[in-house]
């Protein structure tokens, strides 16, 4: 039981400082301590400095000896890289799921369209409703990657979405992409549910593509890449 309170809480910890950088409260180039995320979090500096640890793998901080982390400002190249592998790796793993889901599986895809759909009705959303449903539509795309059956393909596709998971909130939030973002995982749910591979491969990449492209529109808009990265 201590176990299992001691994970529990090191990834809540995770969960809520990855949050607070991903929708900006913790903005790119600010510098963060163990001391000041523990006293934020009310938490000692254990799983604090483990968060800390699992972000700068997932790119969103770097380490500064004796400073603290710097949250990861945004690198074009590092952009590109992201989502160039994550199209090929989401497009194969969604032609595998089509081949391989049960109906178990379909049942699954289809719940979580289910909440994005009910936390998207929610009326006068907050930050915290909206990145639930930013986690529901990054989660689609791993449990895909799980029902292709290719345990490395899963596990370096999630390795990529950690990566890619602010530059999503990006588009989603100042762009105003929420719907087609449903209506597009809509879309390759529906084609992984019908069996055709083909499609939704195909529809799986068009959507990162989609996904970068935006981002990259949002760049030329100066005023608004300050505040967004």
């Amino acid at each position: 039981m201590a176990k299992e309170t001691k994970n529990t809480l090191r990834d809540s910890v995770y969960s809520a400082l990855k949050a607070m950088i991903v929708t900006g409260q913790i903005p790119p180039g600010a510098r963060v301590t163990e001391s000041d995320i523990a006293a934020k979090l009310n938490v000692s500096r254990t799983p604090v400095r483990e968060a800390f640890n699992r972000l700068e793998r997932d790119g969103l901080v770097t380490g500064r000896p004796r400073q603290g982390y710097a949250v990861t400002e945004f690198d074009i190249n590092m952009f590109r890289e992201a989502f160039d592998i994550r199209e090929l790796l989401d497009g194969h793993a969604t032609e595998l799921a089509a081949a391989a889901a049960t109906e178990k599986d379909k049942a699954r895809l289809r719940a979580m369209l289910a909440e994005c759909e009910r936390l998207a009705a929610i009326a006068d959303r907050t930050t915290r409703e909206k990145f639930q449903e930013l986690e529901v539509g990054i989660d689609l795309h791993r449990v895909i990657a799980e029902i292709s059956g290719n345990a490395m393909l899963h596990g370096m596709l999630c390795g990529i979405l950690d990566k890619c998971q602010h530059y999503v909130w990006t588009e989603l939030l100042w762009l105003d992409e929420w719907k087609i973002a449903r209506d597009e995982h809509a879309e390759i749910v529906e084609a992984i549910c019908a069996g055709d591979a083909k499609r939704a491969g195909a529809l799986a990449r068009a959507h990162v593509r989609g996904s970068r492209e935006n981002v990259l529109r949002l760049r030329c808009r100066p005023n608004r890449i300050t505040r967004a990265f």
